[in-house]
Parts: structure tokens; sequence; C-alpha cells
């Protein structure tokens, strides 16, 4: 199952003289990318290469760096480490020491999955949307009953009766959900697919 990282992640190491800094996050959006990668990107420095994934869609720069050296060592990195919704910028230093199209693609790569490694991640669960309505009494519950679930509340409008909640549940998850609620309610309480 995907997992994506909880917070930014930093991995330094030198190869032959040349310094290497990956940085990893998570991210929601290709813009959200973008602007990760320009954020932490080092003008002063040789390369700025990086990679990210967001579901079906990614992409990659090797900035420089000889064709398919950087970029896609970094994505191949993201993939072997099942991340999704992740980010990767690995900003090189030059130390003087060529090292050769299979060094540079061994270092990128290297890099992005020594610092995937060791972050901090949480797991992607797949989630459908259901809507219910509750009272006001039955919120605490109803809201307590889906935490434990791992559920998210996607909306709530209060109205003259009670509650209705847009609710995002694990489908795993379903199945107790709809039975905890029914139960609490005495059956009033059941959740629709939207």
């Amino acid at each position: 199952m995907p997992s994506t990282l909880l917070d930014l992640c930093e991995f330094r190491e030198e190869i032959r003289k040349s310094r290497f800094i990956t940085l990893a996050g998570p991210i929601s959006s290709a813009a959200e990318a973008m602007s990760f990668i320009e954020r932490h990107s080092d003008l002063a420095a040789t390369h700025n290469c990086w990679a990210w994934k967001l579901g079906a869609q990614y992409r990659s720069s090797d900035d420089g760096e000889p064709g398919g050296t950087a970029g896609r060592p970094i994505l191949a990195a993201i993939e072997a480490q099942d991340c999704d919704q992740v980010v990767v910028l690995v900003i090189r230093w030059y130390g003087g020491i060529q090292l050769g199209t299979g060094g540079l693609a061994r270092a990128y790569g290297g890099g992005a999955n020594k610092c995937l490694q060791q972050a901090p991640k949480r797991l992607l669960v797949q989630r459908s949307q259901f809507t219910c309505s509750c009272t006001f009494s039955e919120l605490a519950l109803v809201k307590l009953r889906l935490a434990e679930a791992d559920g998210l509340v996607l909306d709530e409008q209060f109205t003259a009766n009670g509650v209705d909640l847009q609710l995002a549940v694990g489908d795993a998850q379903v199945p107790m959900l709809q039975q905890q609620l029914a139960d609490l309610s005495r059956g009033r309480i059941f959740l629709e697919t939207c």
C-alpha cells in the first residue's frame, strides 16, 4: 500500500568531493510540488535535480546532468519505496571529479532512496465518500466512531434538526462503522454513498 511523508526530510552525503543534499516532502498537487522545488532549490549549486509523483502524474528533471542520470533515478527511488504524493529534490555541488553516467545515477537515486527510507511516513488509505445525518447530541459519538475507523469529516452543515455530515471512510471500515452508527442511533443513522 502506498505511503506519503509526514513532513520534510533531509539526507546529506559527499561522493568523490561532490556534495549532495536530498530533500523530500509531501505534496497534494503538481503546483505544490513545483513550489517546493522552487523554494528549496539552491541557485548557487551546480544542479538542482528533482522528481515528483502524485497518483498517475509524475515529472522529473536532470537540470543539466546527462539525460536520464538524475531525474529518472530519483523517480525510480520514489516508486521503489512505494511512495505517492511525494516530491524529492537533490542538490549537487560539483567537486571536480567526474562520476560518469552510472555514478551519477547511483548518486542521485541512492540519495533519494536513503532519504525516503529514513523519512517518517503514513499509509495512504483509499477512502470512499458518504453522507449521513445525526442529532446534535449524537454528533460527538459519531465523530468518535469515525475517528476510530480512521475516517475523515469532509463537511458538516448544522440544520434545525441536527447535523448533515459528509464523510470519507476506508472501504474496509465501512461495514463496521455502518453497524456502530446504527447501534448508537437505534437504526436512524446510516451511511449513504455520495
